[in-house]
């Protein structure tokens, strides 16, 4: 899986000063940058006030709010100068990109109030990327970033956007840039950074488009994993929600989740949704560890932990699981989470297109 995190920012970051410091001769005060009430002088500040604002996040650790501070000019900064504070801010990130732990999370509104590095990263990268081409529109210059990192940002901040063949033209699409054949214009919108869920040993992170195209080819998703790798039944699901991702159809908070151990940050197993809840209410969970971390508890406190979020939500009125018969340990987990067995299912698929038996439980709010 391609990173996400210092050098790319270094990278956006000088594309898009080389190109605007081929008209810092012009008046960037009096010219609108796109689609936007803010001028091309005004909309560049933007960006270095952004990328000084994420690298502050993750620095100072901030978890409840902003780090109060913000970038002033000095009397008579000229568009070169703005360009260097760019320049400066984005350094500054991806320095602090580089230093950050994997496992540090940091305040962001939207929509989960956190991020890690790799979101502050994404985040930098489309803030540069976005008001760029703002800038560049209002002062008649041509702009347009790489397709990849275009690619990568909309499977990290975008999850619940159907990529296209052009992933530039989605980007601007999707944050009421652009026009996309067969799309509704977008008016309003948000990034979208994974959502982690705390529980007591472990903390269940939601894996992103970006990461399921990774594990569903066999790679680590971006996580260190325990024992060597991530059980089957964890690619199984990834590849489900890269289906339900390329149709335009994957729920981000009812998606897969990684189970990571707090004490090395290291991932154990996968757990997650079948789907988003049905009209009834009703949402499916399955999940699986690492043979390494098996023995530990790790499941039945990842099962309680998910349960109890599910239904914690409006449109959630029960979570059910499924086993098969020989499979006692699940069974075990599952009953010790707080569910009830409510019956015995049989489904198409089995041994010799046989239909096979499964025990199902339920557990109600």
């Amino acid at each position: 899986m391609r990173s996400m995190g210092g050098e790319q920012v270094a990278e956006a970051v000088a594309g898009a000063v080389a190109l605007l410091r081929t008209a810092t001769d012009r008046d960037w005060e009096s010219a609108r940058a796109g689609r936007l009430e803010w001028s091309c002088r005004s909309t560049a500040e933007h960006v270095a006030g952004d990328l000084i604002t994420y690298a502050g996040q993750l620095a100072g650790r901030a978890t409840e709010g902003y780090v109060p501070f913000e970038i002033t000019f000095d009397e008579g900064t000229g568009n070169e100068d703005v360009l260097q504070v760019v320049e400066t801010t984005g350094a500054l990130l991806a320095a602090t990109l580089r230093s950050t732990p994997r496992e540090v999370r940091a305040y962001h509104p939207y929509p989960f109030r956190s991020a890690n590095r790799e979101g502050f990263a994404a985040m930098g990268i489309a803030e540069v990327f976005l008001h760029t081409h703002d800038i560049a529109e209002g002062l008649g210059l041509a702009y347009e970033p790489p397709a990849e990192p275009c690619a990568d940002l909309l499977a990290r901040l975008f999850p619940h956007v159907r990529p296209d063949t052009d992933p530039w033209r989605t980007l601007l699409w999707a944050t009421g840039r652009g026009d996309l054949p067969g799309r509704e214009p977008v008016t309003e919108w948000r990034w979208r950074n994974n959502l982690v869920i705390p529980a007591e040993r472990l903390t269940l992170q939601g894996v992103t488009p970006a990461a399921a195209t990774d594990l569903a080819a066999g790679g680590d998703g971006g996580f260190e994993w325990a024992g060597g790798g991530p059980f089957q039944g964890t690619r199984d699901a990834a590849g489900m929600l890269l289906k339900a991702y390329e149709a335009g159809a994957h729920r981000p908070e009812w998606g897969v989740f990684a189970l990571v151990r707090r004490e090395d940050g290291r991932a154990v197993g996968g757990m997650g949704f079948h789907g988003a809840p049905d009209e009834d209410g009703r949402v499916e969970i399955g999940y699986d560890l690492t043979e390494a971390a098996r023995g530990n508890g790790y499941a039945t406190e990842a099962l309680r932990a998910l349960s109890a979020w599910a239904l914690a939500r409006e449109e959630v009125t029960s979570v059910c699981a499924t086993t098969d018969p020989e499979n006692t340990a699940s069974q075990a987990v599952i009953v010790r989470a707080g569910f009830t067995r409510v019956a015995a299912e049989s489904s198409e698929g089995g041994e010799g297109g046989q239909s096979a038996v499964q025990f199902a439980y339920e557990l109600r709010g």
